[in-house]
């Protein structure tokens, strides 16, 4: 499809009801295997596919019409603090269709939606074809385990078959906090309760809190987002249970320095300590195009607690040997960016291009390509 070229809608859209109509654009994004839906006042709808926006063949869409739509699926709960506050985040499911987790907000003073498409149900790990580190992080007896990166990089994919993973081998009990629930999973050996932010709770650190009470093995934090969510995740961790949680930063000595960030400065050290003590792994991913065109594969970064790992996030003086710790642990599974792409090239998954595109240090991985005898 060249750039200038609209996806073309599966059937034609007229303006008519305006849940109808947004019915039909997720219909659309679902039938091109789309990942996003932007409805924006002044152009036509676009999907994202594969990482990149294409206009849907369609009318622009006005005011009126937008505000419609979002009327038309924001819930009765949300309609006081979409009015107050100009966005609200919430999940919406359309029969036959699918799940999705929409954010309705204001730009210029119009309505506006974004909604992602979510699975209905989480994919097995052994579907995704990660590195065997991700399985094992997965079933950690206790601990805290992250996975990061920024925004449509896959983190809900990974977390939901992370939580599939222990659902299908562990008989245990998982809490989920989740800000909307978007990954709906069915019981098997493991009993899942998913817990929606608003809807089931107040938010992230008061379910934390309250899960303490609930018997749980695992939990899962949609996000870490303050301190105090921190705070509690860290609590949880060291008192013998396996926390699962993300954050938007791209690599695991970012995600160390952000989490330690979230503190005052005169609580950092401590911080540090309990980090060190908890943390069982770090998963950061990025995605890089297929190199068939099917789509996209993930990228990873994965950092494993050993005495030394544990040793460079509790003094700051030696958090800058991270990436070197990392890229000299493949015996504990750990890699780098750079690595993972390497291997990709190597057999063939992605092109030297997309890999250089993606890579930490191109110039590098340039060089390492060469010396596997990869024309760069």
């Amino acid at each position: 499809m060249d750039d200038d070229r609209r996806a073309v809608l599966p059937a034609p859209v007229g303006r008519g009801d305006a849940g109808q109509e947004l019915s039909a654009y997720l219909r659309a994004l679902v039938a091109l295997g789309g990942s996003d839906l932007h409805c924006k006042v002044g152009g036509p709808p676009r999907v994202r596919i594969n990482g990149r926006l294409r206009r849907l063949d369609a009318p622009e869409l006005t005011p009126e019409l937008t505000e419609a739509m979002v009327a038309s699926v924001l819930r009765s709960d949300l309609v006081e603090a979409f009015r107050r506050t100009h966005e609200a985040d919430f999940g919406f499911s359309l029969a036959g269709v699918g799940r999705f987790r929409v954010n309705a907000y204001r730009a210029r003073g119009s309505a506006g939606l974004v909604v992602r498409r979510v699975a209905q149900g989480a994919t097995p790990l052994s579907d995704l074809d990660l590195p065997e580190a991700v399985g094992a992080l997965a079933l950690e007896p206790r601990g805290l385990v992250l996975v990061t990166g920024p925004t449509g990089s896959g983190k809900t994919t990974t977390l939901a078959s992370m939580v599939d993973h222990i659902n299908t081998l562990r008989e245990v009990h998982v809490v989920t906090i989740e800000d909307p629930v978007e990954v709906l999973h069915q019981d098997k050996l493991a009993i899942i309760n998913q817990r929606e932010v608003r809807v089931d709770t107040e938010d992230f650190a008061v379910a934390l809190r309250a899960a303490m009470r609930q018997d749980p093995d695992v939990v899962l934090v949609g996000e870490m987002r303050d301190a105090e969510t921190v705070r509690a995740a860290l609590s949880a961790a060291e008192t013998g249970h396996l926390v699962l949680s993300t954050l938007h930063t791209t690599d695991a000595a970012e995600t160390i320095a952000r989490i330690v960030d979230f503190f005052p400065p005169h609580e950092q050290q401590q911080v540090r300590l309990s980090l060190a003590a908890s943390l069982r792994g770090v998963v950061a991913q990025r995605l890089a195009p297929k190199a068939d065109g099917s789509g996209r594969t993930a990228v990873m970064e994965i950092a494993v607690s050993t005495p030394r790992v544990s040793a460079a996030i509790a003094d700051p003086a030696l958090s800058g040997e991270l990436p070197a710790l990392i890229a000299d642990g493949a015996f504990y599974g750990m890699q780098t960016f750079d690595q993972h792409l390497l291997v990709l090239a190597t057999a063939g998954s992605v092109t030297v291009e997309s890999a250089l595109a993606a890579s930490t240090s191109p110039h590098d991985l340039s060089v390492a390509m060469r010396q596997a005898g990869l024309a760069t």
